[in-house]
Order: structure tokens, then sequence, then C-alpha cells
């Protein structure tokens, strides 16, 4: 699989190199589909530029970066291209060993469950084979570097490619079973932007069952290794935070980039749910309501933890598509990581129930960005309730495909459990419905 994979990344790298030499590299660079206030190159730009002056990049409202990120490029200005090449690689490698690595560790519990006669003889056909799983760590690798989100992420040199190829490492790490990594990794995604401490749950639960620790919250070494992890976790995190101190000798980077993504200040207009929402907003109610927008992105961690509790790689899945759905300033490079697994789960495509539908809608919305963009801020003849619309039907199209695969997941689940075909107490047909 080396040859195909490196033929993959050559051909994702050609793509890239051409793009960022031609005009439209400028063009990509401004839309708000493809980067933030949080995460857009000119603002790393001027962060640098005030840094070479002595004076602190978060001294004004423009650069919301972490520290590490702007102290990489001050040494790599010259170097960004290749930087974010080398990123998006990184992402799809890392992602390619990952799905390998968890791929036979699928095939091998499904090959212990058969000898022990564990499954319905009629859910046979729902047995997954070695020729249907050999390919799919190439295509999820192919999912990544060629999907247009990815690329056009890429080109604009927005910090998400960065901020992926950190989850990319710590989802690798967390599957490979290297605790003390996937700590790290885990760590250094929060400290980029928050909300991957929701993948703090799944990680656990992985690395528990790995360890062949019931998740049993009356056993001593559950509360052991939680405790370790946590601590891992924790002290990487604080590890960074100071290093972070020492290098510009101030915090001013906490309000500045972490109060920057909880309160939502700047609503420049975006692929998220907030901007236009808040700029509505009564300026009293504002506070409830950040609250409350804020809270919806960790709490769906708490049911998904529990339902999926025997499941962490799709509980795993689940957090980053709900992370770049309901995150305050979300650009499509977040939405390209968790579309990446898409093909991890093609096993579950005869129980899907709209995904054609949500399909024609995702691509029409992607169409439709730039024009009503361009109607609403140039030609003048529509207004922002024109691209709110339809940013809300494309965040709609994504929490259908992201509820449609988890019904999936749990239905196939189901007759692995009690059968392929249910039958009622009178013999007849019976129909599953999930509640």
């Amino acid at each position: 699989m080396a040859a195909p994979l490196t033929l993959v990344l050559i051909v994702a790298v050609t793509i890239r190199a051409a793009l960022f030499r031609s005009s439209l590299a400028e063009l990509i660079s401004e839309r708000v589909e493809v980067v933030s206030p949080l995460n857009a190159w000119k603002r790393v730009v001027e962060g640098l530029a005030l840094l070479d002056l002595g004076v602190s990049p978060y001294s004004g409202d423009v650069f919301h970066e972490t520290p590490l990120i702007i102290y990489l490029f001050h040494f790599l200005i010259d170097y960004a291209e290749i930087v974010y090449m080398i990123a998006d690689c990184i992402t799809a490698v890392a992602l390619y060993l990952a799905i390998q690595h968890y791929n036979k560790n699928v095939f091998r519990k499904q090959k212990y469950a058969l000898e022990a006669d564990r499954y319905p003889h009629d859910c046979l056909e729902l047995m997954r084979s070695p020729k249907e799983m050999y390919y799919i760590p190439l295509k999820v690798a192919m999912f990544y570097l060629w999907n247009p989100f990815t690329i056009l992420s890429c080109v604009a040199k927005s910090t998400c490619g960065l901020n992926n190829a950190v989850i990319a490492l710590f989802i690798l790490c967390t599957i490979k079973g290297s605790a003390l990594l996937s700590a790290i990794f885990l760590a250094l995604a929060t400290y980029q932007s928050i909300y991957p401490l929701t993948l703090f749950a799944p990680a656990l639960i992985f690395l528990l069952q790995r360890l062949y620790i019931p998740v049993n919250l009356r056993r001593p070494s559950f509360w052991l290794f939680t405790s370790q992890y946590a601590f891992m976790y924790f002290g990487s995190l604080a590890v960074i935070v100071c290093l972070s101190f020492f290098l510009l000798s101030s915090w001013d980077f906490i309000p500045s980039v972490y109060g920057f993504i909880l309160s939502v200040p700047d609503l420049t207009p975006n692929i998220g749910l907030f901007w236009y929402f808040f700029a509505e907003m009564f300026e009293h109610f504002r506070l409830f309501f950040i609250c409350v927008f804020q809270i919806n992105v960790f709490f769906y961690s708490i049911p998904l933890s529990i339902k999926l509790k025997d499941h962490p790689v799709f509980l795993m899945f689940m957090q980053i598509a709900i992370i770049s759905i309901f995150k305050s300033y979300p650009t499509v490079g977040d939405i390209a990581l968790y579309m990446a697994f898409l093909p991890v789960w093609n096993h579950l495509y005869r129980f899907l129930r709209n995904i054609f539908l949500v399909c024609c809608v995702l691509l029409a919305c992607s169409a439709l960005f730039p024009v009503l963009w361009h109607l609403w801020i140039y030609a003048g003849s529509a207004n922002s309730n024109f691209y709110y619309a339809i940013t809300l039907l494309f965040n709609v199209a994504q929490i259908l495909l992201v509820s449609d695969y988890f019904y999936a997941y749990l239905r196939r689940e189901h007759h692995l459990s009690h059968g392929l075909y249910l039958k009622r107490k009178d013999g007849g047909e019976a129909t599953l419905v999930l509640k």
C-alpha cells in the first residue's frame, strides 16, 4: 500500500503547489467559508509584524492564534506554503496508519466473535471481509487530501490545517495505545482551540478497552487509569500554556485566544451558526445565549459517551463532527477532517436513509455560498438573510448526515445482537425504530 499512498500524496502536493502559484490563491484566502477571524493567514502576518516591532501581537484586536503558532511562523514564514502542504500530508498519513491499525483490531474481534458463535446466523451478510477493508485506509487518505475543502484550506494557508494535523496525530497515538503521546497531542489540540477537550472521553474509553479495564465506576482500576490519563493530559496542557507565557512574558494570549473563541466578539460572516444570531441579538440577552451555544458543543459528550461506550472510535468521529458544526468560528477545513472518516463506515451504507438527499444539499450549498456572498456584498441585490439561509441549510445537512450515520451504526449493532430479520410475537416482520 506504500506505492498507492505515495501516488496520492504526490498528486495532492502537485495540486496544492499549482494553486499556490496561480492567481486563485489570493481569492481563496479571502473567502469567509475558508478562513475565519481566528485562523486567517493575513492575521498571522499582522501578528508577526507586531512581534518584529517588539509589540505584543495580542495588543490589538487582530491576532487570535496561539503563541506557539506565531513563533513557528516567526522562523518559517518564508516556507509557509511548504509547512501547510507538509501538515496536510502528516494528517493524511496519520489517518491512514490509524485506520489501518483500527481495521486490524475490528477484523480480529469479528473473527473471535464468529468463532465463539456470538452472532445470529442471519447476520453473516453483515460481516466485513478483509478484501473490503483492505483499501479503506487509502480511501481515507484520498478523502482528506483530495477533498476540495482541504485543498482550499491549505491554499488559503488557514491554520485549521495545522489543528487537523495535531488531531490526526492524537487519533493515531490513541489507536496505537500510547497513552502519553495521546494525552500530549490532545493537550496540544485543546491548547489550539478548546473544543477538542470533548475528545478526552473517547480516548480514555479506547485506552481502557485496550488494557481490558471495564468502564465501571466501582472498579479501582478504572479510577487509577483515568486519573493517570487525566494527569498526563492536564499536565501537558499546563506545560504548553506555561511555555507560551515564557515566550511572550505575558498572559495576554489567554483572553485574546480563548476569550475570543468563547465570547465570539467578531461577527464576520462564516459557515457557522453564531454570527447572524448574535448580530441580531439584544445585548442584554447576549451572555445567556453565548453560554447556551457554547455548552451545546460540550453537552453531547455525556449522552454519546454513555451510548457509544463500547465503540470509542465511532464516538471520536461523532465528537469531531459535532465540533466542526457547532464551534464558534468553523471553516470548511474543519468539515474535511470528519468527512475523511466516511469510508471507514462504508459498511453502514445499506442502513443510511437520507444519504443521497444530504449529499445533494451539501453540494448545492457549497456552490451557492460564493454566489449569495457576491449578491450580498458586491451586487447589492441580496442581504445577509440570503447568506445565512444557505449557511443554516448547510449545517442542517451536516446534522442530518451525522445523525444518519449514528442511526445506521446503532441499527447494525442491534442486528448483530438480535438478528437481521426481526420478527414480532405474532410472527410478522418487525420494524426497527430508533428512539
